[in-house]
């Protein structure tokens, strides 16, 4: 069984990047430390650091390790503070994993609803791709995952999506970027500077499809997975961007830009996806209600 007290003394020296420091941090001496680590090492055949000079470098396998250890003592200080808690000061923990091509305007006023229930909640946020939070959403490691799409169909992962809503898209520019842009929308578009959704947006695909249509061909400038990169780019005038059209005008108070037009021919949606059929989590439910009754005004089922 692996020993965790000697993963804890490796995963301190790998933190600090030193056994002298770690000694500081653990308040031991040298020996022991490094003592438990080679114990380590030799109850597994491997080699978690090597010396290069007068340094302590990570091997392939300790970088490895490392990752492992992280998330373990993450996780066992997550459970440290609820064990410390008083019984009325406990509050029930909601990891939600956000796929980053998803706005942070979007995922705010989705999980805003959930701040405000009488039960307190201590929300745990975490963005990655899409595919490594559903592994962690498999295996309990979060309660939610939010997404610009349902639960893929390739993956061997049990999962539910429901839809919380969509909405159409809206075009974004600066003040001077958008005088000059002469013609009424959608025609302005034509060579006009654009900045538009990376490749691993769904929206992406639907909006050139809809340029083909409207035989427009606009001058693509930039592509962006993350949302927020584009509006930041958007607001020095390097280019008219999209929003969805729910958070259109906070994007345009928040940026100081204006919207030049939209189109519900090109449409965003969002799912919340989940291991549960039905639903019992309070911050899930908090999250569905608002999304449907708030945020795109869709009839509850």
């Amino acid at each position: 069984m692996l020993n965790y007290r000697q993963l804890h003394y490796f995963w301190v020296v790998a933190r600090t990047g030193s056994i002298v420091r770690a000694c500081e941090q653990l308040n031991l001496t040298p020996q022991t430390i490094s003592g438990q680590i080679s114990l380590l090492e030799q109850t597994y055949g491997i080699e978690l650091f090597q010396r290069v000079g007068r340094q302590l470098e990570l091997t392939e396998t300790g970088r490895q390790a490392l990752s492992y250890a992280e998330q373990m003592f993450q996780i066992g200080g997550e459970l440290e503070a609820m064990l410390r808690a008083q019984p009325n000061e406990q509050q029930v923990l909601f990891r939600v994993g956000v796929a980053d091509v998803v706005p942070k305007s979007i995922v705010y006023r989705l999980i805003a609803p959930t701040m405000e229930l009488a039960e307190p909640l201590r929300i745990s946020c975490r963005e990655d791709k899409l595919e490594r939070l559903l592994a962690d959403l498999a295996i309990q490691r979060l309660d939610l995952v939010i997404s610009d799409s349902p639960m893929p169909g390739h993956l061997d992962i049990k999962g539910y999506s429901q839809k919380l809503g969509e909405c159409g898209i809206s075009f974004l520019a600066t003040p001077e970027l958008a005088g000059r842009q002469p013609l009424p929308f959608p025609a302005c578009l034509q060579h006009a500077p654009l900045l538009i959704p990376g490749q691993e947006t769904m929206v992406r695909n639907r909006l050139l499809r809809w340029f083909a249509e409207q035989q427009l061909q606009p001058r693509i400038v930039g592509e962006f997975d993350d949302s927020a990169l584009m509006q930041a780019f958007g607001k020095s005038g390097s280019g008219i961007f999209i929003a969805p059209s729910v958070i259109a005008e906070e994007v345009c108070r928040q940026y100081g830009v204006e919207l030049i037009g939209q189109t519900d021919a090109v449409t965003e949606s969002f799912y919340a996806i989940s291991v549960e059929r039905k639903v019992k989590h309070p911050g899930i439910v908090a999250i569905t209600e608002g999304a449907r009754r708030e945020l795109f005004n869709w009839p509850l089922a």
